[in-house]
This record gives C-alpha cells, sequence and structure tokens, in this order.
C-alpha cells in the first residue's frame, strides 16, 4: 500500500459532495486527494506522511472567488487607500498624508471611498483642491463605477462646460455647467486616460500582493473578472502568464476577456487569439466579460421601468444598456459556437433579461454546448426571469455582501427603486428555489474579498459586526451549506475546475482549514471564523 503525503484527522471534514458528506480524515498524495473517510484514512500513514491534527477545526474545500479584479485590487493596497472609512474628513486626511508621502508621483490614484459619506453619492473637485492644489487626482469609488477628480486633473483632461457627456457615462455639474469632479461610468476615461499606465512590474506586484491576501482568506482559485484595458487600467494579463510561468502564481485562475462595448463582433477573431496566448500552467482565459449595464447608486443600471426621483415620481431614465441587446444576443451566439464562456455584469432587472435572452438566442442557435454563462451582480430581478436561470442553464453569479441594509442601500438605492423593485433585489431565495446554480464572488477591490463575511450575508442579510437589527428581505436568505457551496463547488463549476471544488478521492486537494465548525455555530457569528491554512493542490500556500 502507498503512504500518502499529507493526512488530516480529528475532523470534522467537509466534503461538499452532492450528499455533503461529512468525514474525520482525509488523505492526499501528491496534488490530489486519494481517501477521504473516517479511521481507514490512517493506514496511509507512513514515515514520511505529514499528519494535520485538525483538533476538531474544520477542512473543506478551498473557497473560489467567482468574480473578482485581483490584479487591480493588488495594486490599489500600494496606492491611495480610502477603504475602510466613511468620513470625509478622514478621507481628506489620507489624501494629503499620501501625496505628501509620494512628492515624486506626478498622479495622486487609488480608491476606495463610499458614495454614502456625500450628499446625494457626489464629492466635488473643490474638496480635492483643499488638499492637493497642485497636482492631478483621480480617485475611483467604491464600486468603480464612478471617479473623483479635483480642479488640476479637469484641465489636464480639457473638461468644461462645453464637454458633451459620452453615451455611456455621465459628467456631474455645477448650476452652471462646469465639471463638478465626479465622473460616472465612461466619463472616467476622459480623465484615466492620461494617468501614467502601471507598468508590467507594478502589476505583478499587485498580483502577488492580492494572491497572498486572497490565501490567507481560504481562497484558492478565482475569475478574474477583466482582462484588457479599461477605464485606463492596465491589463493584467501578461502578469498572471508571467506568473504561471514562473510558478510563482499558486492559485488556479481563469480570466474573463474584457469585449470592447465600442466595436462590434469584428473583435471575436482577437479574442480567440488572445485565448490561445494565455493558457500556460495554472492559468487560462476561457471566458469573455460583456458589461450590459451600470450600477443602480448613480441611476446607470438597466431597468424595466424608470427611476424615481426624490419625491417618488418616475424619472425619464432608466438606466443604460451599454450594448443594443439584438446585437448582444448575436454576439454572445456568436461566442458561444466557439466555446467561450460569457461572464455578465447585468444588475439591473433590464440588464438581466437581456443578459438571459442572448444565452437564451444561443442555446436556439447552437444547442446546449455546457458553456457555463453566468451573470453577475443580479441586484435587481424581475421574478418572471427567476426560473429562466435553470431553464437556459445560466449561473447565478451572486456577490452576497451588498444584500443588506446600509447606507448606500437606503439612502442611495431604495428610495430611487420604489417598494416594489427593492423587494426584487439580491434574490439568492429565489433562484435557489427555482433550481439555479449558484456561484459567488466579492467584486473586490468594490467590496471585501473574505468569503467568510460573504456566507455571513447570504445566510443572515445583515453586516457582519453591525447594531443594526434590520435583516434585508429575510425570504432570500440562504441555508449556510447552499452559501458554502456558492464559494466552492459553484464557484469552481463555473471556472470549468470539475475536479475542484468538493473533497472526493481524484480531486485537486485544493483545502482550507478552519479554526472551527462554523456548522455547529449559530448562524450569526459565521463571519467571526478565521483560515488558519491553505491548501493548493496539496501544497501549503498560507498557515503553518
Amino acid at each position: 500500500m502507498s503512504h500518502a503525503d499529507l493526512v488530516f484527522t480529528g475532523g470534522p471534514v467537509l466534503t461538499m459532495d452532492p450528499a455533503r458528506t461529512r468525514a474525520s480524515s482525509l488523505a492526499v498524495t501528491g496534488e490530489r486527494i486519494t481517501a477521504v473517510g473516517h479511521d481507514a484514512v490512517r493506514e496511509l500513514i507512513g514515515p514520511r506522511t505529514e499528519v494535520v491534527d485538525l483538533a476538531g477545526r474544520l477542512l473543506m474545500p478551498g473557497f473560489q472567488d467567482a468574480h473578482v479584479h485581483a490584479v487591480g485590487g493588488g495594486s490599489e493596497l500600494a496606492q491611495c487607500d480610502l477603504t475602510e472609512i466613511v468620513d470625509v474628513a478622514a478621507y481628506l486626511e489620507r489624501i494629503r498624508a499620501y501625496a505628501e508621502a509620494n512628492p515624486e508621483h506626478e498622479w495622486i490614484t487609488g480608491g476606495g471611498w463610499s458614495m454614502e459619506s456625500f450628499a446625494g453619492g457626489l464629492p466635488t473637485r473643490q474638496l480635492l483642491d483643499s488638499v492637493v492644489p497642485d497636482r492631478p487626482v483621480l480617485l475611483s469609488n467604491r464600486d468603480h463605477h464612478g471617479a473623483w477628480a479635483n480642479t488640476r486633473a479637469l484641465e489636464r483632461a480639457g473638461l468644461t462646460a462645453a464637454t458633451p457627456d459620452p453615451a455611456d457615462g455621465r459628467i456631474e455639474r455645477e448650476p452652471d455647467g462646469t465639471p463638478s469632479g465626479m465622473l460616472q461610468e465612461g466619463a472616467t476615461a476622459l480623465v484615466s486616460r492620461l494617468v501614467p499606465p502601471s507598468t508590467p512590474q507594478d502589476r505583478i506586484a499587485g498580483l502577488l500582493r492580492a494572491q497572498e491576501l486572497l490565501h490567507s482568506l481560504g481562497i484558492t482559485g478565482w475569475q478574474d473578472a477583466l482582462l484588457g484595458g479599461f477605464n485606463g487600467m492596465g491589463d493584467p494579463s501578461e502578469a498572471y502568464l508571467t506568473a504561471a510561468r514562473d510558478g510563482s502564481l499558486t492559485a488556479r485562475v481563469s480570466g474573463a476577456l474584457w469585449w470592447d462595448r465600442e466595436r462590434g463582433a469584428e473583435q471575436i477573431p482577437e479574442l480567440v487569439e488572445r485565448r490561445k496566448e494565455l493558457a500556460y500552467g495554472r492559468f487560462r482565459a476561457g471566458s469573455v466579460k460583456i458589461m450590459q449595464d451600470g450600477i443602480a447608486e448613480n441611476f446607470t443600471a438597466a431597468l424595466t421601468a424608470p427611476y424615481l426621483d426624490g419625491c417618488g415620481c418616475a424619472t425619464a431614465n432608466s438606466g443604460l444598456s451599454f450594448i443594443d441587446p439584438q446585437a448582444l444576443r448575436g454576439h454572445v451566439t456568436a461566442l458561444d459556437a466557439l466555446d467561450f464562456q460569457v461572464h455578465f455584469h447585468a444588475l439591473g432587472d433590464r440588464a438581466v433579461r437581456e443578459a438571459l435572452d442572448a444565452v437564451e438566442a444561443a442555446v436556439v442557435a447552437n444547442g446546449r454546448r455546457g458553456n457555463r454563462h453566468h451573470l453577475a451582480h443580479l441586484q435587481v430581478v424581475h421574478p418572471d426571469d427567476l426560473p429562466r436561470f435553470a431553464a437556459l442553464g445560466a449561473i447565478a453569479n451572486i456577490q452576497p455582501l451588498w444584500a443588506a441594509h446600509e447606507p448606500q442601500m437606503d439612502a442611495l438605492t431604495i428610495p430611487f427603486l420604489g417598494p416594489e423593485r427593492a423587494a426584487w433585489q439580491y434574490p439568492f431565495g429565489g433562484l435557489l428555489r427555482s433550481g439555479a446554480t449558484l456561484a459567488a464572488g466579492s467584486d473586490w477591490p468594490v467590496s471585501s474579498p473574505d468569503p467568510l463575511a460573504g456566507i455571513h450575508v447570504a445566510v443572515n442579510r445583515r453586516e457582519p459586526g453591525t447594531d443594526d437589527e434590520r435583516v434585508f428581505l429575510p425570504e432570500q436568505r440562504i441555508d449556510l451549506l447552499s452559501a458554502i457551496a456558492a464559494y466552492t463547488a459553484g464557484s469552481a463549476h463555473v471556472s470549468r475546475l470539475d475536479d475542484a471544488g468538493s473533497l472526493l478521492p481524484g480531486h485537486l486537494a485544493d483545502l482550507v482549514v478552519l479554526d472551527r465548525d462554523i456548522l455547529a455555530a449559530p448562524p450569526e457569528e459565521i463571519a467571526e471564523a478565521r483560515v488558519e491554512r491553505t491548501y493548493v493542490g496539496g501544497e501549503l500556500v498560507f498557515g503553518g
């Protein structure tokens, strides 16, 4: 009998197989699981076997993030980081300190500020001018669908009262038409195109910084939701390829190639070539990212009926569909025929319907090719469209952290959706009951990449650590095992890792050890759990 390289004993072991079997031991040989069970696994322990006594800690499949911007997030950690604070004075002090500490930087860049910190979600150029008057400043907001610029940045870009809004965005303005300093969606590119591009070395450093953080949170693989240049961001593709070739990429990464919404089907041959080029080791790029709409907070998410104004009356704005719906059907059908997976950004109910219509057109034209198309974000979903996910084989890629009462939701979203549509938000329970497959991601650096925090909100529909007792749409809560499945087997399915996401003999030994059994603890304590060890292919990548 061959001895294992690594054995875990003293369970519990949560396999996440279809029966949600629990065991107490697991053996690994090379990069794969060789046995899962109870006392019989002890027979595989030899003189060179590393034995890990779980001592009641939980062993489970490694988490996978189905929608993340890892290189961007890792890069932003080295820039002016405004995450984790919401006070305007604190923002300004941090910006001032960063600028003073980096006098050699031509531009001050970074981001992570929250819209709820400012009246109407709209910061002004004058605020930035008060701390950095002499250099251009451009800071993305938390969701990266808008940016805050100072006067020097606007002047560099030549933006004036006479500058028209781009088709895919909006320049917020002062009463006389002068740009106010807030740029929405595609308008950010008017300024970001001037920011000195990051270097290949910057992007590799960002990737490795992100990988270290994600492994510390138990994440063993992810889908990067944007490979390509967008709004001045550097393309992370080569960083992944370089890291895969030199062995420094320890995670398993699938990438979604950016669909340029200013072009059409003529870009498909280029995507085919990029798919061939971007494939090495643990990295591949077989998905195409199509951003169909914006976000609700700046009224660019595509809705089936108009947004409301502050008085509760219908406006003339129903949001933006970035790609003509009829053209979208043709593009998705063509991509599906070439066995690309389509990764949709679909946040409003009209965008969700347009994406599902495109998947349906592909199924009708090509048959079911098993390409695992998925719709990310799903903030507002019309109830009529819930059963279409299962019927079409479209995967619901959820970002659970957003499904809670917090200032941005309560002040900048619910009043402008109205009570009926507000009740259609983040319908995790409805999707699950309708038979949809759930995958889960963070959209980091938009929100925390911590899967345990996301699982906590999916189960409780409340932010961890909050004093707010309100449960956000309690009928849309899902059970703990379903939430774990979304972050493991569901996301592995999206990334076409059929031998990951569950702990079965022959599967990849992508594992995480938590400091407690979260299934035995009260649900309100899920986010208190901590990752102690993370393994990819049987190799320890975090902990000790």
